[in-house]
């Protein structure tokens, strides 16, 4: 049986179904990714065998590539949500890990290129933990 994956962005203007399964899972702390994200990491699942079906909103992505790079990202136009992309001419699909609706059946592999992780970006495990928002 093909393992399927579901998600879709934030305003589910774009929904997208995975058939097959994902080879890695990076969290990647170069600048290029904080700056994707907002955030200290990206969380990204990558397949060179899955294949990607747009249910709906295919037509709402963009994908932004920096410059003379590799490094790109595809994004709702509606609400900005990072969404799948295939990369490496096709070869690659790379998967936001947040926009997964499917429980993700595989731990992180590793965390990279933390050379470039952010100076607040450590010994976190000793920053206090809510179940919700701040009281």
């Amino acid at each position: 049986m093909t393992q399927k994956t579901v998600g879709a962005c934030l305003c589910g203007a774009v929904a997208f179904e995975i058939s097959g399964a994902f080879e890695a899972f990076f969290l990647c702390h170069c600048r290029r990714c904080r700056k994707d994200t907002g955030s200290a990491h990206a969380a990204n699942l990558f397949s060179s065998t899955a294949t990607i079906a747009w249910p709906s909103g295919q037509d709402k992505i963009r994908t932004y590539r920096v410059p003379g790079t590799r490094h790109e990202k595809s994004f709702c136009t509606e609400c900005g949500s990072a969404v799948p992309t295939l990369q490496a001419d096709g070869a690659m699909l790379v998967v936001p890990a947040g926009s997964l609706d499917s429980p993700v059946e595989i731990r992180p592999t590793a965390h990279i290129c933390c050379a470039s992780r952010a100076n607040w970006d450590t010994g976190l495990s000793a920053v206090p933990t809510l179940d919700g928002l701040p009281g």
